[in-house]
C-alpha cells in the first residue's frame, strides 16, 4: 500500500500522550482490558458510538462511568426495561402554570456520555428513540430540534441474546453503532487486582479529568486530517464488497460501514503518534466494525458458522494492494 502521498511525520506527541493519559486513568477501574478501553476511546475519536455485549457483572457500566469522569463530561444512564417509553429517553414537554407555556425537560440524552444500559431489554420503539440522536447528533421532540453537544458518545450495553427476556436489535440501529465488543471475562491476575482495589473504596470516586471537552475536541479534530491513501479506501471497500458478495451472507455491510472502518483506522492511526492511516489498522479493526452489521442465511446459521469467521476469512483473501 503506497503512502508517497503522505508526510510521514509523527501526530503532536500531546495527542499519544492525552490517548495514554485517558486509557490509563479508565484502567484504574477496568484492569486487564486495556485493549476494550482503547477501542471505547478510539471510537469516540471517531465521532462513533459503542455496543458493549456480554454477560452481566463484567463491567460494562463502569467503562461508561469511568470514560465520563476522566473527560469531566456530563454522564446520564438509561436503565432500559420493557415499560421504558421514548420520553424516558428523548425528555418531555411540561405545561408551566406560572408562565403558561410548555417547557421542555431533556432526558439522559442531553449528556456527553450516555449509558444505554442493557438496550436490548426494551421494546423497539424504545430502541429507536436513540437512532436520531445517533446518526445526527439531533433530538426532535414535539416539533423543535435541539442539537446535542460535542463530542457525544453512547455506550449501549446487551446481554446476549440468549438472556430472558432479551429483544434483538433491529439491524438498523445496529448500523449505527461504529463499533461492537465483547469485554469478556477477566484474567486472573486481573480479577485480583479487582478484589484489592474495590477492597476498602470504590476507585470510580477516585479518578479525577484528565483532559475537558475542548482537549477531545481538538483530538477529533487532528483525526479527521489523518491521512487515507486512495488505495488504502479502495481496500476497504474492497473488503465491505466482499462481505456483499459472500454466500454464507443474506445482508452485507452498508456505505456507512465504509465510512466507520476508515474514521476508526484514523483514529488508531493518530493514537499510534502516525498522520497517515494503514493496512494493519483496517484489519485490526474490520471485526469490530462489520461483524454486527452482517445478517447469515438461514443455511450458514444451520452449520454454526459466525460472522467474526467469515470476516476474518475476507481479510485473508483480499489483498492489501487491491484498488
Amino acid at each position: 500500500m503506497s503512502t508517497t502521498t503522505a508526510t510521514q511525520q509523527p501526530r503532536t506527541e500531546s495527542f499519544t500522550d492525552l490517548f495514554a493519559s485517558l486509557t490509563n486513568s479508565i484502567e484504574r477501574v477496568i484492569r486487564g482490558k486495556r485493549d476494550v478501553i482503547q477501542l471505547v476511546l478510539l471510537t469516540m475519536l471517531a465521532e462513533g458510538h459503542v455496543l458493549l455485549e456480554d454477560a452481566p457483572g463484567v463491567g460494562k457500566t463502569t467503562i461508561g462511568k469511568a470514560l465520563a469522569a476522566s473527560i469531566d463530561m456530563s454522564f446520564g444512564r438509561v436503565q432500559f426495561t420493557p415499560d421504558l417509553l421514548p420520553a424516558d429517553v428523548l425528555g418531555v414537554s411540561i405545561w408551566n402554570r406560572t408562565a403558561q407555556q410548555f417547557e421542555f425537560r431533556p432526558g439522559p440524552i442531553f449528556n456527553g456520555v450516555v449509558l444505554a444500559d442493557e438496550v436490548n431489554r426494551s421494546s423497539p420503539k424504545t430502541q429507536s428513540a436513540l437512532l436520531e440522536a445517533m446518526a445526527e447528533r439531533q433530538v426532535t421532540s414535539d416539533g423543535e430540534t435541539r442539537a446535542l453537544e460535542s463530542p457525544f458518545l453512547v455506550i449501549a450495553t446487551q446481554n446476549p441474546l440468549d438472556h430472558a427476556g432479551t429483544y434483538p436489535l433491529p439491524e438498523s440501529q445496529l448500523d449505527r453503532f461504529l463499533v461492537k465488543i465483547s469485554v469478556g471475562y477477566p484474567a486472573r491476575d486481573a480479577e485480583l487486582e479487582i478484589l484489592e482495589s474495590h477492597g476498602s473504596s470504590d476507585p470510580l470516586n477516585e479518578l479525577s479529568p484528565v483532559a475537558d471537552r475542548r482537549r477531545i475536541r481538538s483530538m477529533i479534530a487532528a483525526v479527521r486530517t489523518v491521512h487515507v491513501a486512495p488505495a488504502l479506501q479502495g481496500y476497504i471497500i474492497d473488503i465491505v464488497e466482499a462481505t456483499r458478495r459472500h454466500p454464507s451472507m443474506a445482508l452485507g455491510a452498508s456505505p456507512r460501514a465504509s465510512l466507520a472502518l476508515q474514521s476508526i483506522s484514523r483514529a488508531r492511526a493518530a493514537a499510534a503518534g502516525r498522520n497517515y492511516a494503514t493496512p494493519d489498522d483496517v484489519k485490526a479493526l474490520a471485526g469490530h466494525v462489520l461483524c454486527h452489521r452482517l445478517v447469515l442465511t438461514s443455511d450458514a446459521e444451520m452449520r454454526g458458522i459466525e460472522t467474526s469467521a467469515v470476516v476474518q476469512e475476507i481479510l485473508q483473501s483480499v489483498p492489501a494492494g487491491a484498488s
